[in-house]
């Protein structure tokens, strides 16, 4: 079969996230600009190599201060390591509709393997003659795995911002010719 390259449709594509905050609700935010590549053999995507990048600049929590926060040195240090990347390393159909994608996740300079669950919506022409894929990815991370560690206590003897960081995602991928 010969290779298919995929590119991303930034218009009908996002990444949130979510965390505890003061271990009593959560802050979400998103990342406004990225990319995600794929290749695959014809139209299937098991066994599709997968590549993302995001602009850390591009962090949007509806919060200046605290995307300000964020972007600096107690978090992604944004000036060091101004981009998150992700290279797939295996893409495994589990049921019918349902898949895992494993790779490598750098954020700031670590590097660590992680899993994300992916519904693939399926493959469908648009109105303008496109072949588009669409894809939801669930997972979590911790993000002190990544070098995240910056906390506060709270008045109660708490923790301001959790640990785990779960990250949602709909991407839409466009077939090249």
């Amino acid at each position: 079969m010969s290779t298919t390259k995929w590119a991303l449709d930034p218009t009908h594509s996002e990444i949130n996230f979510k965390i505890k905050h003061m271990m009593i609700s959560h802050v979400s935010g998103s990342f406004t600009n990225f990319n995600v590549t794929a290749e695959t053999d014809g139209d299937h995507f098991a066994n599709s190599k997968v590549s993302f990048t995001t602009e850390v600049n591009s962090i949007n929590t509806n919060n200046e201060q605290r995307d300000g926060h964020l972007k600096s040195a107690d978090f992604f240090d944004m000036e060091k390591y101004p981009h998150i990347s992700f290279e797939g390393t295996k893409f495994e159909k589990t049921s019918d509709e349902e898949y895992a994608l494993h790779g490598n996740l750098t954020i700031r300079d670590v590097t660590k393997p992680v899993s994300l669950k992916v519904d693939f919506g399926g493959i469908a022409k648009d109105p303008y003659g496109n072949i588009k894929a669409g894809f939801t990815l669930d997972g979590k991370i911790n993000r002190k795995d990544f070098g995240l560690t910056w906390n506060a206590a709270t008045e109660a003897g708490g923790l301001l911002v959790g640990e785990d960081l779960k990250v949602q995602a709909e991407i839409q991928l466009v077939k090249q010719a």
